[in-house]
Protein backbone atom coordinates (compact mmCIF):
# COMPACT_ATOMS: atom_id res chain seq x y z
CA UNK A 1 0.00 0.00 0.00
CA UNK A 2 1.35 3.13 -1.10
CA UNK A 3 -0.77 5.43 -0.21
CA UNK A 4 1.12 6.69 2.92
CA UNK A 5 4.10 7.31 0.65
CA UNK A 6 3.10 9.10 -1.67
CA UNK A 7 1.88 11.13 0.71
CA UNK A 8 4.40 11.60 2.36
CA UNK A 9 6.30 12.58 -0.70
CA UNK A 10 3.66 15.29 -2.09
CA UNK A 11 4.40 17.12 1.41
CA UNK A 12 8.49 16.42 0.73
CA UNK A 13 7.77 18.02 -2.76
CA UNK A 14 5.01 20.59 -0.98
CA UNK A 15 1.96 19.96 -3.78
CA UNK A 16 -0.88 17.77 -3.51
CA UNK A 17 -1.03 14.77 -4.67
CA UNK A 18 -2.96 14.91 -7.96
CA UNK A 19 0.26 17.54 -8.91
CA UNK A 20 2.78 14.72 -8.71
CA UNK A 21 2.82 14.16 -12.30
CA UNK A 22 2.13 10.87 -14.26
CA UNK A 23 1.28 8.09 -12.65
CA UNK A 24 3.38 5.92 -14.79
CA UNK A 25 6.43 7.46 -13.58
CA UNK A 26 8.85 4.06 -12.84
CA UNK A 27 11.30 6.56 -10.80
CA UNK A 28 8.46 7.51 -8.22
CA UNK A 29 6.76 4.08 -8.37
CA UNK A 30 10.22 2.82 -6.84
CA UNK A 31 10.82 5.40 -4.52
CA UNK A 32 7.22 4.81 -2.52
CA UNK A 33 8.22 1.34 -2.26
CA UNK A 34 10.78 2.24 -0.41
CA UNK A 35 10.87 2.13 3.54
CA UNK A 36 8.66 0.63 6.02
CA UNK A 37 4.91 0.14 4.86
CA UNK A 38 1.94 -0.25 7.31
CA UNK A 39 0.19 -3.25 6.00
CA UNK A 40 3.83 -5.45 5.30
CA UNK A 41 5.50 -7.35 7.93
CA UNK A 42 8.37 -8.29 7.21
CA UNK A 43 10.51 -11.41 9.69
CA UNK A 44 13.81 -12.90 10.27
CA UNK A 45 15.11 -15.87 11.75
CA UNK A 46 18.55 -15.90 12.15
CA UNK A 47 21.15 -16.98 15.36
CA UNK A 48 23.86 -14.97 14.01
CA UNK A 49 21.74 -11.45 13.65
CA UNK A 50 24.47 -8.75 11.60
CA UNK A 51 24.10 -5.23 12.33
CA UNK A 52 22.16 -4.50 9.19
CA UNK A 53 19.40 -7.62 9.98
CA UNK A 54 19.47 -5.71 13.47
CA UNK A 55 18.70 -2.33 11.80
CA UNK A 56 15.94 -3.88 8.75
CA UNK A 57 13.90 -6.15 11.50
CA UNK A 58 15.10 -4.90 15.36
CA UNK A 59 12.11 -3.28 17.08
CA UNK A 60 13.40 0.23 17.47
CA UNK A 61 14.02 1.92 20.44
CA UNK A 62 13.22 5.07 22.42
CA UNK A 63 17.22 5.78 22.74
CA UNK A 64 17.73 5.08 19.32
CA UNK A 65 18.99 1.03 19.60
CA UNK A 66 17.47 -1.68 17.77
CA UNK A 67 16.73 -5.44 19.69
CA UNK A 68 15.27 -8.31 18.65
CA UNK A 69 11.36 -8.75 18.68
CA UNK A 70 12.24 -11.93 20.43
CA UNK A 71 15.22 -13.72 21.48
CA UNK A 72 16.02 -17.76 22.32
CA UNK A 73 19.92 -17.27 22.79
CA UNK A 74 22.40 -19.93 21.94
CA UNK A 75 23.50 -19.65 25.68
CA UNK A 76 19.49 -20.93 26.43
CA UNK A 77 19.47 -23.75 23.74
CA UNK A 78 22.45 -25.08 25.12
CA UNK A 79 21.34 -24.80 28.95
CA UNK A 80 18.32 -26.47 28.28
CA UNK A 81 19.46 -29.32 25.82
CA UNK A 82 18.51 -28.42 22.23
CA UNK A 83 21.91 -28.05 21.37
CA UNK A 84 25.33 -28.64 22.24
CA UNK A 85 28.29 -26.23 23.22
CA UNK A 86 30.99 -26.52 20.47
CA UNK A 87 33.41 -24.81 22.82
CA UNK A 88 33.69 -27.09 25.45
CA UNK A 89 36.35 -29.43 23.80
CA UNK A 90 38.49 -27.20 21.64
CA UNK A 91 42.20 -27.72 21.07
CA UNK A 92 44.38 -25.49 18.86
CA UNK A 93 47.85 -25.84 16.92
CA UNK A 94 50.17 -23.48 15.43
CA UNK A 95 52.71 -24.41 13.10
CA UNK A 96 56.24 -22.63 13.65
CA UNK A 97 58.23 -22.72 10.20
CA UNK A 98 61.61 -21.05 8.34
CA UNK A 99 61.23 -20.69 4.43
CA UNK A 100 64.77 -20.14 2.53
CA UNK A 101 65.32 -19.97 -0.93
CA UNK A 102 67.26 -21.97 -2.75
CA UNK A 103 68.72 -19.21 -5.67
CA UNK A 104 71.33 -16.61 -5.40
CA UNK A 105 69.04 -14.11 -6.81
CA UNK A 106 66.84 -11.73 -5.05
CA UNK A 107 63.93 -10.86 -8.08
CA UNK A 108 61.73 -8.32 -7.75
CA UNK A 109 57.90 -8.98 -7.11
CA UNK A 110 54.84 -7.68 -6.42
CA UNK A 111 55.03 -7.72 -2.57
CA UNK A 112 51.48 -9.00 -1.39
CA UNK A 113 51.37 -11.41 -3.85
CA UNK A 114 54.27 -12.74 -3.31
CA UNK A 115 53.19 -13.00 0.49
CA UNK A 116 50.21 -14.76 0.13
CA UNK A 117 52.32 -17.56 -2.57
CA UNK A 118 54.93 -18.19 0.45
CA UNK A 119 52.35 -18.77 3.02
CA UNK A 120 50.97 -20.99 0.46
CA UNK A 121 54.06 -22.92 0.08
CA UNK A 122 54.01 -23.53 3.43
CA UNK A 123 50.51 -24.58 3.74
CA UNK A 124 50.61 -26.99 0.67
CA UNK A 125 53.49 -28.34 1.28
CA UNK A 126 54.01 -32.54 1.24
CA UNK A 127 55.61 -32.47 4.85
CA UNK A 128 52.59 -30.07 6.05
CA UNK A 129 50.07 -32.31 5.01
CA UNK A 130 51.42 -35.01 5.92
CA UNK A 131 51.97 -33.63 9.75
CA UNK A 132 48.18 -32.86 9.78
CA UNK A 133 46.74 -36.33 7.92
CA UNK A 134 48.58 -38.21 10.41
CA UNK A 135 46.95 -36.13 13.45
CA UNK A 136 43.72 -36.02 11.74
CA UNK A 137 43.52 -40.14 11.21
CA UNK A 138 44.70 -40.67 14.53
CA UNK A 139 42.12 -38.25 15.80
CA UNK A 140 39.27 -39.56 14.08
CA UNK A 141 40.31 -43.11 15.84
CA UNK A 142 41.29 -41.74 19.71
CA UNK A 143 37.99 -39.41 19.57
CA UNK A 144 35.64 -39.76 16.85
CA UNK A 145 34.97 -43.15 16.26
CA UNK A 146 34.23 -44.08 19.68
CA UNK A 147 31.79 -40.95 20.10
CA UNK A 148 28.20 -41.78 19.64
CA UNK A 149 28.08 -45.72 20.32
CA UNK A 150 30.44 -46.19 17.72
CA UNK A 151 28.83 -43.57 15.46
CA UNK A 152 30.75 -40.95 14.99
CA UNK A 153 31.72 -38.79 11.76
CA UNK A 154 34.32 -36.09 11.44
CA UNK A 155 34.27 -32.92 8.79
CA UNK A 156 37.81 -31.43 7.67
CA UNK A 157 37.53 -27.72 6.90
CA UNK A 158 40.31 -26.71 4.38
CA UNK A 159 40.65 -23.05 2.58
CA UNK A 160 40.57 -24.29 -0.74
CA UNK A 161 39.44 -26.66 -3.34
CA UNK A 162 43.18 -27.36 -4.20
CA UNK A 163 43.96 -27.96 -0.16
CA UNK A 164 40.97 -30.34 0.09
CA UNK A 165 42.52 -32.52 -2.81
CA UNK A 166 45.68 -32.73 -1.73
CA UNK A 167 44.44 -33.37 1.84
CA UNK A 168 42.43 -36.64 0.34
CA UNK A 169 45.21 -38.07 -0.98
CA UNK A 170 47.60 -37.67 1.84
CA UNK A 171 45.21 -39.16 4.14
CA UNK A 172 44.52 -42.02 1.70
CA UNK A 173 48.39 -42.47 1.39
CA UNK A 174 48.65 -42.61 5.56
CA UNK A 175 45.83 -44.72 5.94
CA UNK A 176 47.56 -47.16 3.53
CA UNK A 177 50.85 -46.72 5.15
CA UNK A 178 49.32 -47.74 8.36
CA UNK A 179 47.44 -50.43 6.90
CA UNK A 180 43.63 -49.02 8.34
CA UNK A 181 40.73 -50.28 6.22
CA UNK A 182 38.11 -49.44 8.56
CA UNK A 183 37.93 -45.75 7.42
CA UNK A 184 35.63 -44.20 4.78
CA UNK A 185 36.69 -40.84 3.35
CA UNK A 186 34.33 -38.32 1.41
CA UNK A 187 35.00 -35.06 -0.20
CA UNK A 188 32.85 -32.14 -1.04
CA UNK A 189 33.71 -29.18 -3.71
CA UNK A 190 32.55 -27.41 -6.79
CA UNK A 191 33.13 -27.43 -9.88
CA UNK A 192 36.39 -29.09 -11.65
CA UNK A 193 40.18 -28.65 -11.04
CA UNK A 194 43.47 -29.76 -11.74
CA UNK A 195 46.30 -30.09 -9.40
CA UNK A 196 49.60 -27.84 -11.09
CA UNK A 197 51.65 -30.53 -9.55
CA UNK A 198 50.72 -33.70 -10.82
CA UNK A 199 51.80 -34.52 -14.09
CA UNK A 200 49.24 -36.29 -15.40
CA UNK A 201 47.33 -33.47 -15.57
CA UNK A 202 44.29 -34.91 -13.60
CA UNK A 203 40.94 -32.78 -13.67
CA UNK A 204 39.44 -33.57 -10.54
CA UNK A 205 35.43 -33.39 -9.49
CA UNK A 206 33.26 -34.25 -6.25
CA UNK A 207 31.72 -37.03 -8.14
CA UNK A 208 34.76 -38.41 -9.81
CA UNK A 209 36.56 -38.76 -6.35
CA UNK A 210 34.15 -40.37 -3.98
CA UNK A 211 33.40 -43.68 -3.62
CA UNK A 212 31.04 -45.86 -1.42
CA UNK A 213 32.23 -49.06 -0.08
CA UNK A 214 31.40 -51.41 -2.70
CA UNK A 215 33.26 -49.15 -4.95
CA UNK A 216 30.26 -47.50 -6.64
CA UNK A 217 30.66 -43.77 -7.78
CA UNK A 218 28.76 -41.50 -5.83
CA UNK A 219 27.23 -38.35 -7.37
CA UNK A 220 27.12 -34.97 -5.57
CA UNK A 221 23.42 -35.07 -5.23
CA UNK A 222 24.43 -38.76 -2.76
CA UNK A 223 27.50 -37.29 -0.79
CA UNK A 224 25.42 -36.45 2.01
CA UNK A 225 23.49 -39.55 2.05
CA UNK A 226 26.19 -41.68 1.55
CA UNK A 227 28.01 -40.02 4.34
CA UNK A 228 25.06 -40.22 6.70
CA UNK A 229 24.78 -44.02 6.03
CA UNK A 230 28.99 -44.87 5.77
CA UNK A 231 31.02 -42.21 5.48
CA UNK A 232 33.68 -41.35 8.42
CA UNK A 233 35.76 -38.23 7.44
CA UNK A 234 34.05 -35.55 5.12
CA UNK A 235 37.06 -33.30 3.92
CA UNK A 236 35.04 -30.00 2.69
CA UNK A 237 36.50 -26.76 0.60
CA UNK A 238 33.30 -24.02 1.51
CA UNK A 239 30.63 -26.50 0.82
CA UNK A 240 28.58 -27.73 3.60
CA UNK A 241 30.17 -25.05 6.14
CA UNK A 242 26.68 -23.90 6.52
CA UNK A 243 23.38 -25.22 6.20
CA UNK A 244 24.80 -28.67 6.50
CA UNK A 245 22.62 -30.92 8.93
CA UNK A 246 24.30 -33.93 9.93
CA UNK A 247 23.22 -34.82 13.93
CA UNK A 248 26.27 -37.79 13.60
CA UNK A 249 28.77 -34.76 13.17
CA UNK A 250 30.71 -34.73 16.33
CA UNK A 251 34.34 -33.47 15.24
CA UNK A 252 35.78 -30.79 13.14
CA UNK A 253 39.52 -30.69 11.95
CA UNK A 254 39.38 -26.78 11.00
CA UNK A 255 42.52 -25.55 8.24
CA UNK A 256 41.34 -22.13 7.18
CA UNK A 257 41.40 -18.77 8.55
CA UNK A 258 37.34 -18.36 10.20
CA UNK A 259 36.26 -14.88 10.98
CA UNK A 260 32.63 -13.42 12.93
CA UNK A 261 29.37 -14.86 11.58
CA UNK A 262 31.59 -17.69 9.38
CA UNK A 263 32.92 -19.29 12.63
CA UNK A 264 29.67 -19.32 14.68
CA UNK A 265 28.12 -21.03 11.53
CA UNK A 266 31.19 -23.21 10.36
CA UNK A 267 31.85 -24.40 14.04
CA UNK A 268 27.68 -24.67 14.58
CA UNK A 269 28.02 -27.68 12.24
CA UNK A 270 28.56 -29.84 15.20
CA UNK A 271 25.88 -28.60 17.74
CA UNK A 272 22.92 -30.76 16.50
CA UNK A 273 21.72 -33.17 19.42
CA UNK A 274 21.46 -37.06 18.82
CA UNK A 275 20.81 -40.17 21.33
CA UNK A 276 23.90 -41.00 22.61
CA UNK A 277 25.87 -37.66 21.85
CA UNK A 278 27.31 -36.20 24.97
CA UNK A 279 30.14 -33.24 23.57
CA UNK A 280 31.67 -32.35 20.53
CA UNK A 281 35.62 -32.32 19.88
CA UNK A 282 37.27 -29.36 17.47
CA UNK A 283 41.38 -28.81 16.45
CA UNK A 284 42.35 -26.45 15.13
CA UNK A 285 45.38 -25.36 12.80
CA UNK A 286 44.76 -21.82 12.32
CA UNK A 287 42.52 -20.42 14.71
CA UNK A 288 43.80 -18.76 18.18
CA UNK A 289 40.93 -19.62 21.08
CA UNK A 290 40.75 -15.58 21.35
CA UNK A 291 39.34 -15.08 17.73
CA UNK A 292 37.25 -17.69 18.41
CA UNK A 293 35.93 -16.55 21.78
CA UNK A 294 35.75 -12.78 19.94
CA UNK A 295 33.62 -14.07 17.04
CA UNK A 296 31.10 -16.47 19.30
CA UNK A 297 30.35 -13.74 22.01
CA UNK A 298 27.90 -11.41 20.73
CA UNK A 299 25.84 -14.39 20.09
CA UNK A 300 25.95 -16.38 23.03
CA UNK A 301 23.06 -14.07 24.68
CA UNK A 302 21.21 -11.31 22.98
CA UNK A 303 23.03 -8.96 20.66
CA UNK A 304 21.35 -5.65 19.89
CA UNK A 305 22.12 -2.71 17.92
CA UNK A 306 23.43 0.36 19.30
CA UNK A 307 21.88 2.97 16.51
CA UNK A 308 21.05 3.10 13.43
CA UNK A 309 23.12 3.70 10.52
CA UNK A 310 24.00 7.16 9.54
CA UNK A 311 22.13 7.74 5.52
CA UNK A 312 24.85 10.66 4.73
CA UNK A 313 27.45 7.90 4.22
CA UNK A 314 25.47 7.00 1.14
CA UNK A 315 26.25 10.80 -0.46
CA UNK A 316 29.96 10.82 0.53
CA UNK A 317 30.25 7.13 -1.62
CA UNK A 318 28.38 9.16 -4.31
CA UNK A 319 30.79 11.79 -3.78
CA UNK A 320 33.67 9.62 -4.14
CA UNK A 321 32.65 7.92 -7.56
CA UNK A 322 31.95 10.97 -8.79
CA UNK A 323 35.84 12.31 -7.71
CA UNK A 324 36.82 9.04 -10.80
CA UNK A 325 35.56 11.52 -13.65
CA UNK A 326 34.57 8.36 -15.22
CA UNK A 327 30.55 9.80 -16.18
CA UNK A 328 28.59 12.32 -15.64
CA UNK A 329 24.52 13.75 -15.13
CA UNK A 330 24.40 13.43 -18.77
CA UNK A 331 25.16 9.57 -18.86
CA UNK A 332 22.82 8.94 -16.27
CA UNK A 333 20.12 10.47 -18.11
CA UNK A 334 20.54 8.57 -21.60
CA UNK A 335 20.02 5.42 -18.99
CA UNK A 336 17.39 6.24 -16.80
CA UNK A 337 15.25 6.98 -20.11
CA UNK A 338 16.20 3.96 -21.45
CA UNK A 339 15.52 1.97 -18.19
CA UNK A 340 11.87 4.38 -17.77
CA UNK A 341 10.90 3.93 -21.61
CA UNK A 342 7.99 1.68 -22.97
CA UNK A 343 9.46 0.90 -26.04
CA UNK A 344 10.86 -2.67 -26.61
CA UNK A 345 11.03 -5.83 -24.47
CA UNK A 346 13.51 -6.21 -21.43
CA UNK A 347 16.00 -7.76 -23.42
CA UNK A 348 16.35 -5.04 -25.71
CA UNK A 349 16.38 -2.36 -23.54
CA UNK A 350 18.96 -4.18 -21.34
CA UNK A 351 20.83 -3.98 -24.75
CA UNK A 352 20.22 -0.41 -25.49
CA UNK A 353 21.39 0.30 -21.80
CA UNK A 354 24.73 -1.29 -22.61
CA UNK A 355 24.87 -0.01 -26.17
CA UNK A 356 24.53 3.67 -23.87
CA UNK A 357 27.21 2.86 -21.27
CA UNK A 358 30.07 2.16 -23.71
CA UNK A 359 31.77 5.11 -23.43
CA UNK A 360 31.63 5.22 -19.31
CA UNK A 361 33.26 1.46 -19.56
CA UNK A 362 35.42 2.89 -21.98
CA UNK A 363 36.37 5.55 -19.27
CA UNK A 364 36.92 3.17 -17.16
CA UNK A 365 39.78 1.02 -18.71
CA UNK A 366 41.66 4.54 -19.50
CA UNK A 367 42.30 4.43 -15.61
CA UNK A 368 45.05 2.01 -14.14
CA UNK A 369 44.68 -0.73 -12.65
CA UNK A 370 44.64 0.42 -8.77
CA UNK A 371 41.88 3.37 -9.91
CA UNK A 372 39.70 0.68 -12.04
CA UNK A 373 40.25 -1.58 -8.29
CA UNK A 374 39.19 1.25 -6.49
CA UNK A 375 36.17 2.60 -8.99
CA UNK A 376 35.12 -1.26 -8.94
CA UNK A 377 35.17 -1.31 -5.00
CA UNK A 378 33.05 1.76 -4.29
CA UNK A 379 30.45 1.62 -7.36
CA UNK A 380 29.54 -2.08 -5.58
CA UNK A 381 29.68 -0.26 -2.18
CA UNK A 382 27.32 2.47 -3.24
CA UNK A 383 24.83 -0.42 -4.93
CA UNK A 384 24.99 -2.43 -1.99
CA UNK A 385 24.79 0.22 0.68
CA UNK A 386 21.82 2.18 -1.48
CA UNK A 387 19.96 -0.97 -1.46
CA UNK A 388 20.44 -1.44 2.14
CA UNK A 389 19.18 2.21 3.14
CA UNK A 390 16.57 1.70 0.98
CA UNK A 391 14.87 -1.50 2.85
CA UNK A 392 14.76 0.93 6.11
CA UNK A 393 13.99 4.43 4.97
CA UNK A 394 12.19 6.75 2.15
CA UNK A 395 15.02 8.75 0.78
CA UNK A 396 12.79 10.63 -1.88
CA UNK A 397 15.67 11.43 -3.56
CA UNK A 398 15.31 11.33 -7.38
CA UNK A 399 18.74 12.09 -8.64
CA UNK A 400 20.37 9.54 -5.93
CA UNK A 401 17.54 6.78 -7.05
CA UNK A 402 18.72 7.50 -10.86
CA UNK A 403 22.69 7.35 -9.96
CA UNK A 404 22.01 3.58 -7.89
CA UNK A 405 20.01 2.71 -11.29
CA UNK A 406 23.20 3.59 -13.35
CA UNK A 407 25.80 2.45 -11.04
CA UNK A 408 23.66 -1.14 -10.73
CA UNK A 409 23.91 -1.63 -14.41
CA UNK A 410 27.26 -0.11 -14.89
CA UNK A 411 29.00 -2.51 -11.87
CA UNK A 412 27.90 -5.21 -14.04
CA UNK A 413 30.10 -4.30 -17.18
CA UNK A 414 33.17 -3.43 -15.72
CA UNK A 415 35.85 -5.99 -16.69
CA UNK A 416 38.10 -7.05 -13.82
CA UNK A 417 42.02 -6.84 -13.79
CA UNK A 418 43.78 -10.02 -14.18
CA UNK A 419 45.19 -11.18 -10.79
CA UNK A 420 49.14 -11.18 -10.26
CA UNK A 421 50.35 -14.51 -9.38
CA UNK A 422 53.29 -15.56 -8.30
CA UNK A 423 54.81 -19.05 -8.06
CA UNK A 424 57.71 -19.56 -5.28
CA UNK A 425 57.20 -23.43 -5.47
CA UNK A 426 60.94 -23.54 -7.34
CA UNK A 427 62.99 -20.94 -5.40
CA UNK A 428 61.40 -21.94 -1.95
CA UNK A 429 62.80 -24.14 0.84
CA UNK A 430 60.81 -25.26 3.85
CA UNK A 431 64.11 -25.61 6.08
CA UNK A 432 62.25 -25.87 9.64
CA UNK A 433 58.60 -27.14 10.44
CA UNK A 434 57.17 -27.77 14.18
CA UNK A 435 53.46 -28.12 15.04
CA UNK A 436 52.43 -26.88 18.63
CA UNK A 437 50.00 -27.28 20.87
CA UNK A 438 48.82 -23.79 22.07
CA UNK A 439 45.25 -24.26 23.55
CA UNK A 440 43.26 -27.48 25.10
CA UNK A 441 39.69 -26.96 27.00
CA UNK A 442 37.29 -25.03 26.90
CA UNK A 443 36.58 -21.29 25.43
CA UNK A 444 34.17 -19.75 27.79
CA UNK A 445 31.77 -17.10 26.85
CA UNK A 446 31.05 -14.65 29.25
CA UNK A 447 27.01 -14.34 29.99
CA UNK A 448 26.19 -10.57 28.91
CA UNK A 449 24.31 -8.54 26.55
CA UNK A 450 26.74 -7.52 23.21
CA UNK A 451 25.47 -3.97 21.64
CA UNK A 452 27.02 -4.54 18.15
CA UNK A 453 28.56 -0.98 16.58
CA UNK A 454 26.82 0.96 14.09
CA UNK A 455 27.27 -0.42 10.67
CA UNK A 456 29.45 2.13 8.53
CA UNK A 457 29.67 3.10 5.38
CA UNK A 458 33.36 3.42 5.32
CA UNK A 459 35.63 5.40 2.48
CA UNK A 460 36.77 3.29 -0.28
CA UNK A 461 40.75 3.20 0.21
CA UNK A 462 42.24 4.79 -2.99
CA UNK A 463 45.79 4.58 -4.71
CA UNK A 464 48.37 5.75 -2.62
CA UNK A 465 49.82 8.37 -5.48
CA UNK A 466 48.55 12.17 -5.00
CA UNK A 467 46.86 13.53 -6.96
CA UNK A 468 47.98 14.52 -10.25
CA UNK A 469 46.56 18.10 -12.00
CA UNK A 470 45.47 17.44 -15.70
CA UNK A 471 48.68 18.79 -16.85
CA UNK A 472 50.40 15.98 -15.30
CA UNK A 473 48.27 13.31 -16.80
CA UNK A 474 48.84 14.38 -19.89
CA UNK A 475 52.64 14.56 -19.60
CA UNK A 476 53.09 11.02 -17.92
CA UNK A 477 50.64 9.26 -20.64
CA UNK A 478 53.20 10.79 -23.17
CA UNK A 479 55.79 9.85 -21.57
CA UNK A 480 54.86 6.60 -21.04
CA UNK A 481 53.97 5.92 -25.59
CA UNK A 482 56.23 8.58 -26.82
CA UNK A 483 60.23 7.64 -26.66
CA UNK A 484 61.92 11.00 -27.79
CA UNK A 485 63.17 13.70 -26.62
CA UNK A 486 60.70 15.35 -24.29
CA UNK A 487 61.72 18.51 -22.84
CA UNK A 488 60.59 21.48 -20.37
CA UNK A 489 59.95 23.59 -23.16
CA UNK A 490 57.37 21.04 -24.56
CA UNK A 491 55.60 21.29 -20.50
CA UNK A 492 55.13 24.42 -21.35
CA UNK A 493 53.66 24.09 -24.84
CA UNK A 494 51.07 21.42 -23.34
CA UNK A 495 50.04 23.85 -20.69
CA UNK A 496 49.46 26.23 -23.10
CA UNK A 497 47.41 23.93 -24.95
CA UNK A 498 45.08 22.37 -22.02
CA UNK A 499 44.64 26.48 -21.24
CA UNK A 500 43.53 26.96 -25.20
CA UNK A 501 41.54 24.03 -25.42
CA UNK A 502 39.39 23.94 -22.00
CA UNK A 503 37.99 28.13 -22.97
CA UNK A 504 36.09 26.22 -25.90
CA UNK A 505 32.54 25.53 -25.44
CA UNK A 506 32.26 23.74 -28.52
CA UNK A 507 34.89 21.45 -27.59
CA UNK A 508 33.34 20.77 -24.10
CA UNK A 509 29.77 20.16 -25.66
CA UNK A 510 31.12 17.60 -28.27
CA UNK A 511 33.07 15.53 -25.18
CA UNK A 512 29.71 15.88 -23.05
CA UNK A 513 27.23 14.02 -26.50
CA UNK A 514 29.89 11.82 -27.87
CA UNK A 515 31.52 8.60 -27.87
CA UNK A 516 34.72 8.49 -26.88
CA UNK A 517 36.10 7.04 -29.81
CA UNK A 518 34.13 9.20 -32.12
CA UNK A 519 35.48 12.55 -30.08
CA UNK A 520 39.15 11.42 -30.09
CA UNK A 521 39.33 9.65 -33.63
CA UNK A 522 37.00 12.40 -35.67
CA UNK A 523 36.12 15.62 -33.86
CA UNK A 524 39.18 16.68 -31.72
CA UNK A 525 42.11 16.18 -33.79
CA UNK A 526 40.57 18.87 -36.06
CA UNK A 527 40.08 21.46 -33.49
CA UNK A 528 43.50 20.34 -32.18
CA UNK A 529 45.07 21.15 -35.49
CA UNK A 530 43.47 24.78 -35.69
CA UNK A 531 44.07 25.42 -32.10
CA UNK A 532 47.82 24.49 -32.20
CA UNK A 533 48.08 26.60 -35.43
CA UNK A 534 46.80 29.87 -33.93
CA UNK A 535 48.92 29.28 -30.97
CA UNK A 536 52.06 28.86 -33.51
CA UNK A 537 50.77 32.34 -35.22
CA UNK A 538 51.56 33.77 -31.96
CA UNK A 539 54.83 32.24 -30.90
CA UNK A 540 56.29 30.74 -34.20
CA UNK A 541 59.56 29.79 -32.50
CA UNK A 542 57.96 28.17 -29.35
CA UNK A 543 55.88 25.64 -31.61
CA UNK A 544 58.18 25.03 -34.81
CA UNK A 545 59.85 22.00 -32.96
CA UNK A 546 56.01 20.53 -32.37
CA UNK A 547 55.10 20.81 -35.88
CA UNK A 548 58.71 19.63 -37.46
CA UNK A 549 58.51 16.30 -35.29
CA UNK A 550 55.30 14.17 -36.44
CA UNK A 551 55.00 11.70 -33.52
CA UNK A 552 55.59 14.07 -31.15
CA UNK A 553 52.68 16.09 -32.50
CA UNK A 554 50.48 13.09 -32.48
CA UNK A 555 51.55 11.61 -28.80
CA UNK A 556 50.66 15.09 -27.75
CA UNK A 557 47.25 15.31 -29.50
CA UNK A 558 46.30 11.56 -28.21
CA UNK A 559 47.55 12.39 -24.55
CA UNK A 560 45.57 15.77 -24.95
CA UNK A 561 42.23 14.30 -26.53
CA UNK A 562 42.47 11.39 -23.50
CA UNK A 563 42.40 13.61 -20.97
CA UNK A 564 40.33 16.53 -22.44
CA UNK A 565 37.52 14.13 -23.25
CA UNK A 566 36.98 12.88 -19.30
CA UNK A 567 37.62 16.22 -17.97
CA UNK A 568 34.93 18.04 -20.10
CA UNK A 569 32.69 15.18 -19.50
CA UNK A 570 32.98 15.43 -15.92
CA UNK A 571 32.80 19.48 -15.81
CA UNK A 572 28.78 19.51 -16.04
CA UNK A 573 28.79 17.46 -12.62
CA UNK A 574 31.12 19.56 -10.61
CA UNK A 575 29.14 23.13 -11.58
Amino acid sequence: DTADALQEYAEFEGKHEEELGDSEDVILKEMVHHGNHKNLSFFAFTATPKARTLSTFGMPQEDGSFKPFHVYSMRQAIEEGFILDVLKNYTTYQNFYRLAKTVEENPEMPTTPAMKAARRFEQMHPHNLQSKAAIIVETYRSITKPAIAGKGKMMVVTASRLAAIRYYHEIQRYLEQQRYDDIEILIAFSGSLKDPADPDGQEYTESGMNKDSHGNRVSEQQTKAVFHDEGNILIVAEKYQTGFDEPLLHSMIVDKKLRDVKAVQTLSRLNRIYPGKEDTFILDFVNTSEEIREAFQPYYQETDLEENININGIYQKKDELRNFKIYNDEDIRKVCEIYSGKRGSEKSRQGRISSALKPVVEMYNSLDSKQRSAFRRTIRAFVKWYQYISQITRMFDRELHQEYLFCSYLSKLLPGDPTATVDLDSILNLEFYKLEKTFEGTIVLEQKQVALPLPEIKPTALPDEPKKSLLDEVIESINAKYQGDFTEADRVIIGDLLQRLLKDDKLRKLARSSDAQIFKNNQFPKIFEETAQNAYIESTERYTKMFEDTAKYFAIMNAVGNALYRECRNSKAKK
